[in-house]
């Protein structure tokens, strides 16, 4: 049986290995891990060429998480917070990301991930959540994932797959939706009320997660995008 391909968007990075020190098309190996133990075939996507026609070829799509997303592409000035902020990436993810929604494709977004569906469909984000929330417990330190709990909502897609009322995972978001992007859902939700998931209504799978899933052993996420494109 042929593996389904998934494409997983990645960073441009400064970055050294080896002998060398030189900008990479990089991506965290959990990623591509977990699509491969779930039964498909990676194909890591650098922000580069032509993103419409590249939806046409995969069979799902993963949007991986990364620096924030240009607060211009939703009407918004930079908060002094916002960093890391690559136009080049934000003008290929917003345009794959359009075209996998106009063409069914399905997608699962990991943290930057659910910010770039929210503000292709018109949505707006918080751009340092410790102001709205009062913690940090959402990104406590550089490189260091936060556990916090979230709520699940009854009878969602998120819910159905995780199998549960709640679960606890790692967060690394400065971050998180404000305005939901039109025909989004809310399907958890952390205790502080941030939206740590969404999910499109009328389209075949379009779910995204605030946290980080391929930090975890845990693989249900990809094992269900894999499994909804299995021939």
């Amino acid at each position: 049986m042929s593996r389904p391909v998934i494409g997983i968007t990645c960073y441009v990075e400064p970055a050294r290995f080896t002998v060398w020190d030189t900008p990479a098309a990089l991506l965290p190996y959990g990623y591509v891990d977990h699509v491969v133990r779930a039964g498909g075939q990676p194909v890591i996507l650098p922000p580069a060429g032509d993103p419409a026609a590249l939806a046409g070829r995969l069979d799902a799509l993963i949007v991986a998480g990364g620096g924030d997303v240009d607060p211009a592409r939703y009407g918004a000035p930079p908060h002094p917070a916002t960093s890391h902020v690559r136009p080049f990436r934000d003008d290929f993810e917003l345009g794959l990301v359009r075209a996998a929604l106009d063409g069914g494709l399905p997608l699962l977004g990991v943290c930057r991930g659910l910010q770039v569906l929210n503000t292709a469909l018109g949505g707006t984000l918080h751009q340092h959540l410790p102001e709205a929330v009062g913690h940090r417990g959402h990104c406590p330190a550089p490189g260091a994932y936060g556990r916090l709990p979230v709520r699940l909502a009854p009878g969602s897609r998120i819910a159905e797959i995780l199998g549960a009322h709640s679960a606890d995972v790692a967060h690394y978001h400065h971050q998180a939706a404000d305005r939901l992007g039109d025909g989004l859902r809310a399907t958890a939700h952390a205790g502080d009320g941030t939206v740590e998931a969404v999910e499109l209504d009328g389209h075949p799978f379009a779910l995204a997660v605030q946290w980080h899933p391929e930090a975890d052993d845990e693989c249900a996420l990809f094992r269900a995008l894999v499994d909804h494109v299995r021939p």
